[in-house]
């Protein structure tokens, strides 16, 4: 169904002020879309497995995200969201896309927190529902009212989690298997994000300048380059010494695939395990938190590892200066000496000249 159609369906529904709708259109068949991108298709055959309306939309919108080039896992949440979002409005009573309000995604927002869904969570499905309304009201599918003061959840700032300095050592000496260890130490020294690092290739890898090159991050799709350390260079030789197949990938699975999330967490639990460290909830996550903690501890510019993150924006690595500013750790203590030693003389007064504290 072309755009045109559609937009012509939503001038109707828009002006309905009646509360009356025309007959349900019967979706397109799916022999109908042969040509639309393969993932459109699966998710197109899937709304027609649940009886879902705005397949006309999703198959613009989906075709759309690939046209730009998003990656497979974005296809994957947009879907999940999306599918999901349909499918509450269809609950409700709805028969068109169009018709949606900003009671409904207010109404879908409180469904999702009642699932149990944790505040970041919820702003995420709302950020991918409001992605797709918006690119609907861009092309006067809906109307643009919809969008007016967007629905958020407020997020606790909570602090990145690092692992503490004597339990990495605990961890690191636990760690007896070399590619292992290699997998580890890289995550640790570089601040990879887990994906990134399974999917880095060996020619990816330049070991003689001691970089990977990153040509497109596993979240906002930047490139970057990051460093490797001393230990981790030697382990990561170790570890490509001892391969026992062909493979394009540094760390290898079933086939010569990149090695499963899933059988890399199963490897960080066993380890930490292995160290006496389960009860305290590390993530493999967390030793990128660990990386930018130790930085910065360091001594390094936040906007160095900035870079070095691969965030997109310099608020997100200011976290990490809140869980390791030494300037203030110094100036509590300094004061602290003052006030053990010598105590605070005098009255305690309101002074309009001290600064204010930030």
């Amino acid at each position: 169904m072309v755009l045109a159609t559609i937009s012509s369906k939503a001038q109707f529904y828009r002006h309905n002020t009646h509360g009356q709708h025309p007959p349900p259109n019967t979706p397109p068949p799916i022999t109908a879309v042969n040509d639309c991108p393969p993932a459109v298709k699966k998710i197109l055959r899937l709304m027609h497995e649940r009886s879902l309306f705005g397949q006309d939309c999703i198959q613009l919108y989906f075709t759309h995200l690939i046209r730009n080039c998003r990656s497979d896992n974005t296809i994957r949440s947009y879907q999940t969201t999306l599918l999901a979002f349909i499918g509450f409005l269809k609950a409700k009573g709805k028969h068109h896309i169009e018709t949606t309000t900003r009671d409904d995604i207010s109404a879908y927002v409180e469904y999702e927190q009642d699932r149990g869904l944790c505040a970041n969570s919820v702003n995420t499905q709302s950020r991918l529902v409001y992605s797709f309304l918006q690119f609907l009201a861009d092309r006067d599918v809906i109307h643009p009212n919809v969008l007016h003061r967007k629905i958020r959840v407020k997020v606790p700032e909570t602090l990145p989690r690092a692992i503490d300095p004597e339990d990495i050592q605990l961890l690191l000496a636990a760690i007896t298997h070399v590619r292992d260890r290699a997998m580890i130490l890289l995550l640790l020294r570089t601040g990879m994000r887990i994906g990134e690092l399974l999917h880095t290739r060996l020619d990816d890898v330049n070991l003689t300048e001691r970089r990977i090159e990153i040509f497109e991050a596993q979240k906002n799709r930047v490139g970057r380059v990051v460093y490797i350390s001393d230990d981790a260079l030697s382990a990561l030789k170790q570890s490509l010494a001892q391969r026992d197949r062909i493979s394009d990938y540094v760390f290898y699975g079933h086939r010569g695939r990149p090695l499963s999330y899933e059988a890399a967490r199963t490897m960080f639990t066993k380890h930490l395990a292995k160290a006496g460290l389960v009860h305290k909830r590390y993530t493999l996550h967390a030793l990128r938190h660990t990386f930018a903690s130790e930085l910065l501890n360091a001594g390094m510019r936040l906007e160095c590892l900035q870079q070095l993150l691969g965030h997109s924006s310099i608020e997100m690595t200011r976290r990490y200066a809140r869980l390791t500013d030494n300037t203030r750790r110094e100036e509590y203590f300094k004061a602290m000496r003052i006030i053990e030693s010598e105590g605070i003389r005098g009255h305690y007064r309101r002074d309009c000249s001290l600064p204010q504290v930030s």
